[in-house]
């Protein structure tokens, strides 16, 4: 029992018997304790998630022990092409080049094939692999939760975490030009470094009511955006994992600015898809499990983004990160600015961004951008991919 300052002469005159609950007043879902790692700077729980991304964007669907080892011993030139440098030494602990020159002393055999066991198992210990070694729903959020931290610590370190383009303050809407004040104007527009400076040139020793300026406010209207991720085999790789960290990145500076971010993954067909969400964890657990496919089918993914944008937005865009021209369908051209139109007919903008895109590539996608009245940014490292989606973003945003 507990007496506080004055309460000592107080009767009591009943008593209630009360239950003990045992409990943690600690947060407890997955998500929560995957999160928690990342940010704590687990380095298992980080190299475990870089892993099992690696393996998606290398197209690996399930970590099967037996099979990776055989083909890292026994077909080392296609497992180092399948596979990738990366993959080896987070799977292993070894490079590639220490494998490839050890892979045939039957001490070193043995100790790999174990590394590899002992580390399959304890993704699955972690409920982070399944029984066939598929990653799970948790594995992939660890992997978008990394992903994640990676790209915001680049563009941290870049200074680019806030809007630095577009500088408005979303819910008071854009300001113009200081102007003179009117009778209705609300206060909190008064513009008070204009009106004192007014007040100076005229000589005024204090303000008065024809110093006064304020700005007028515009409201902004709402944006959608969907992300249009090229998964096609050209895209296999680095190339795809970079791609990934953009859509992040988007997702990130969309939502937090309260607009809702899509998402369609292609290549010969949509693979996976999101209607526009706040859903930040679900669309990087998503974006995180994307593989690499085979040919790019730009019809399809301009045709399925059609239903995707709500009909009370007022501007819908479609950011697509390609790095090929379509090669999907008996017409792939003739069908892909078929679905532009329909696209251009529903509102939809669509702007690209294109890496390393060859002469007729550039073309068709110049021709997209124009029809839709977006924008074709080209660029020749993928690293920079990221920048050019938010610099789209943010000059969306300011035209919305």
């Amino acid at each position: 029992m507990v007496f506080f300052d004055g309460d000592s002469n107080t009767e009591l005159k009943s008593w209630e018997k009360i239950e003990e609950t045992q409990g943690s007043l600690a947060t407890q879902s997955e998500e929560d304790k995957l999160m928690r790692s990342v940010l704590q700077n687990d380095k298992q729980s980080i190299d475990d998630g870089k892993l099992l991304e690696q393996g998606a964007s290398q197209g690996i669907n399930a970590f099967v022990p037996s099979a990776l080892f055989e083909n890292m011993v026994q077909r080392y030139a296609a497992a180092k092409q399948l596979y990738g440098e990366r993959l080896f030494r987070l799977l292993t602990g070894y490079s590639g080049a220490y494998i490839d020159r050890n892979k045939k002393i039957p001490e070193f055999k043995k100790e790999l094939r174990r590394q590899i066991q002992a580390r399959v198992d304890k993704l699955k210990e972690k409920g982070l692999l399944d029984a066939q070694g598929v990653p799970t729903t948790q594995g992939f959020t660890l992997a978008g939760l990394v992903l994640c931290a990676e790209e915001l610590d680049k563009l941290s370190a870049q200074g680019l975490t806030g809007d630095y383009v577009s500088k408005r303050v979303s819910h008071l809407g854009d300001a113009s030009w200081p102007r003179q004040f009117h009778k209705g104007d609300a206060y909190r527009d008064l513009a008070l470094r204009a009106s004192v400076r007014s007040a100076i040139r005229r000589s005024h020793s204090e303000l008065q009511p024809s110093d006064l300026r304020s700005v007028s406010r515009e409201a902004k209207g709402s944006l959608s955006v969907v992300y249009g991720l090229d998964a096609s085999a050209s895209m296999k790789g680095e190339k795809l994992a970079i791609a990934k960290k953009a859509g992040i990145a988007l997702a990130y500076r969309a939502i937090s600015r309260k607009n809702k971010v899509g998402l369609i993954v292609f290549g010969s067909d949509v693979k996976h898809e999101l209607v526009p969400t706040t859903d930040f964890v679900h669309l990087i657990r998503t974006i995180a499990s994307v593989s690499a496919g085979q040919q790019t089918n730009f019809a399809t993914l301009i045709q399925r983004s059609v239903s995707f944008f709500p009909a009370d937005a007022d501007k819908k865009l479609l950011i697509v990160l390609t790095d090929a021209l379509p090669t999907s369908g008996s017409s792939p051209e003739a069908e892909t600015l078929h679905a532009v139109s329909i696209a251009k007919s529903a509102g939809i903008v669509i702007s690209i961004v294109g890496i390393k895109l060859d002469k007729e590539g550039k073309a068709l996608a110049e021709h997209i951008a124009a029809m839709t009245d977006g924008r074709l940014y080209t660029v020749s490292s993928p690293a920079d991919a990221d920048i050019v989606v938010l610099e789209e973003y943010d000059a969306a945003v300011r035209c919305s």
